[in-house]
């Protein structure tokens, strides 16, 4: 899938400070992402704190996104968790129609072994009637989504078009790449090694730093792609720091401190979660002043 090669960016659910679903900030949010270059669009993936979020909420954001984005860029949905019948009939009745892809994360808390996360793709690839992106995160999931178990699938349902790849582990990346169907596409699910990722063949990344510095990192995949290996390596260096801070107390309490000091959002989260500390919010602070051009 072509539309899926490039800079996607699992979208954040801003909040105002009463904790409600800021839709403005949102629809910023959107519009900066897409103003930056960035591809595609990810929405209700792990990073928008859907798990906190009522089902309106999750329609409300939906629907913001859709409107927002005025099918400028395609977009991918989030659909998936820990029970597999309930996926299942939210695939066989829910409108996808504004949708490229769904993005669907393994199993977690249930740790299944690798045969039950086969079974549990298996049900989802037969009631989607989207294309369906794998979402590998061993860090959240407990379990890891071995190649094998990923490549098995992809041999066997036609619409199983894609794996975001969140192992950490480029080698097992590059056995992806390796042995994975001619058409299947390795997608970087860690923003530090998006790069190392597509200079082996991957295709690209689901980001959360792409959204909150969209021009840059979208630009340095695409000179990745492009083999253009010493100037996507400048920008890498001139990112590392950021990443790693806007995951230093949790993921999205990181890059919401981006987007407030873009001007953006709120960097309002919602329990179990709390905002970064103040000094982890000053050195993102002075990281955004200083890259302002």
């Amino acid at each position: 899938m072509q539309s899926l090669i490039g800079t996607g960016v699992a979208l954040v659910t801003p909040f105002k400070k009463d904790f409600s679903v800021d839709i403005e900030a949102l629809q910023r949010i959107v519009n900066f992402s897409i103003d930056g270059g960035v591809e595609y669009l990810v929405v209700m993936g792990t990073t928008a704190e859907n798990a906190t979020l009522t089902q309106a909420e999750k329609e409300l954001v939906i629907t913001t996104v859709i409107n927002t984005n005025k099918g400028r860029l395609p977009l991918v949905l989030g659909v998936g968790g820990n029970n597999t019948m309930q996926i299942v009939e939210e695939l066989k009745t829910g409108d996808f129609s504004a949708f490229e892809a769904i993005l669907s994360v393994s199993p977690y808390y249930n740790k299944p072994t690798q045969e039950g996360i086969y079974q549990h793709f298996k049900a989802i690839a037969e009631a989607s009637p989207l294309p369906v992106i794998l979402y590998n995160v061993p860090g959240r999931t407990s379990s890891n989504m071995l190649p094998s178990t990923v490549i098995r699938l992809a041999n066997d349902f036609e619409n199983v078009v894609a794996i975001k790849e969140a192992a950490g582990d480029v080698v097992q990346a590059m056995q992806l790449i390796k042995n994975a169907p001619k058409d299947f596409l390795v997608i970087s699910g860690d923003d530090m090694i998006a790069l190392p990722i597509v200079l082996a063949g991957g295709a690209g990344v689901i980001s959360v730093i792409g959204q909150g510095f969209p021009k840059e990192f979208s630009e340095m995949i695409r000179l990745g792609l492009n083999k253009k290996v010493s100037e996507a390596f400048k920008t890498q260096y001139f990112l590392s720091d950021c990443i790693d801070m806007i995951f230093e107390q949790g993921n999205p309490a990181g890059i919401k401190q981006v987007f407030q000091a873009l001007g953006i959002a709120e960097n309002t989260v919602r329990l179990p979660l709390v905002t970064v500390d103040d000094s982890l919010a000053n050195r993102l602070n002075e990281f955004v002043k200083n890259s302002i051009k």
